[in-house]
Order: C-alpha cells, then sequence, then structure tokens
C-alpha cells in the first residue's frame, strides 16, 4: 500500500518531533535544514502511519539494515518498506512483497543527461513522446525504485538497469505500478520474495 504526503513543508517540526523514536529524532535532526528535516519526519511519520492502518503495529519497530545496506524492519522479515521523497513530496510504500518507491516532480528536464542516464531505446522513446519530461521521469522513477528494491541504490550504470532486467530474465519477477498524480509520477516496483 502506498502512502503520500504532497504537503511536507507544512509539517509542524515541534509536533513530528515529539511524535517520533528518539532514534529517528536524533536521525532527523542531523539535517541542517528545516525542510530536510521536515521531508525526513514526514517519511517516517507515513511510514508509521502505514504499519499501523496495514499491520496494526502499534509502533514502528527498530531499523536494521539488509543486504546492499537497505533498512529493514527488525524482527518482521515479512514486512517490507521503502521511502522516497523529492523535493515537494513524501511517499513510502509497505507490502508483504520486497518492495521499492520513487517519487518525482515532473519538471522540464535536460537533454544532457540522457546518455548518462537512459539506454538508447528509452532516449528514443523520451525523445520522441509528445511529454518527454514526464517519459523521462517515468523511467527515472522505474530505475530508482528498482534500485531502491534491491537495496543497491543509484549506480553509474543507470543505462542499463531495465534492460539488464530484461536481459537476465528478472523481469518476469518484477512488477512495476506508475502513477500520475498532478505533478508527480511515482512507481513502485514489487518482488516476491520466493522469486529471489
Amino acid at each position: 500500500m502506498v502512502y503520500i504526503d504532497f504537503h511536507p513543508q507544512l509539517l509542524d517540526l515541534t509536533e513530528a518531533l515529539a511524535a517520533v523514536s528518539a532514534e529517528r529524532r536524533t536521525y532527523a535532526l542531523r539535517y541542517r535544514r528545516e525542510e530536510d528535516q521536515r521531508l525526513c519526519l514526514s517519511a517516517y511519520l507515513l511510514l508509521q502511519r502505514a504499519l499501523r492502518e496495514e499491520f496494526g503495529l502499534s509502533e514502528v519497530p527498530p531499523f536494521c539494515i539488509g543486504e546492499h545496506g537497505k533498512p529493514a524492519l527488525e524482527g518482521y522479515s515479512d514486512i517490507h518498506f521503502n521511502l522516497s521523497h523529492c523535493q515537494e513530496a513524501v511517499a513510502c510504500v509497505v507490502s508483504t512483497h520486497l518492495v521499492g518507491i520513487d517519487i518525482e516532480m515532473v519538471d522540464s528536464y535536460d537533454e544532457a543527461l540522457l546518455p548518462t542516464t537512459m539506454n538508447e531505446k528509452e532516449q528514443q522513446m523520451i525523445l520522441e513522446s509528445p511529454h518527454p519530461e514526464s517519459t523521462f521521469i517515468r523511467f527515472w522513477t522505474m530505475k530508482e525504485s528498482l534500485l531502491k528494491l534491491t537495496g543497491e541504490g543509484i549506480t553509474d550504470n543507470l543505462p542499463s538497469v531495465l534492460s539488464k532486467l530484461e536481459a537476465t530474465g528478472e523481469s518476469q519477477n518484477i512488477s512495476f505500478q506508475t502513477t500520475f498524480h498532478n505533478r508527480y509520477i511515482y512507481t513502485v516496483a514489487s518482488k516476491e520474495q520466493d522469486k529471489l
């Protein structure tokens, strides 16, 4: 299930700091800018809400670090989550399957980025699209959600992320759900655990 806050900048910092764990409070206060503190806290509060509503957990369990450094919930190997934020929105996904999410605001993009982020087929689709900025962001969120699912994070090999998935046959095991909402696009990548 996906939870989104499209207005994290309206978050009351004092109330939010009081509503989270001491660990998360310390983590959020490491950020110097209040905007970054709000994004961090908003993401955690979304996770708190999602775990309560979807799994009946009254508190967020401590985080542990899984493969490739991906955060997981200590003692709850059957619950998976991922968080994402852009400048003006925060997203959280929780599931019983491995998941990754990325949210981005649709804005103009720099064509000079295409060779370093997209393969030739993706570049062609973007350049031929009636809305190239949306097509670029759709591919970007697919790639980042997949890399967050695996815990790998952004790589130097961005152009081949999706084509590598197809070449290895893994595309049959991973599903993508992309949603357009006002000025935002978010993608959830999902993979059933027994298909690892």
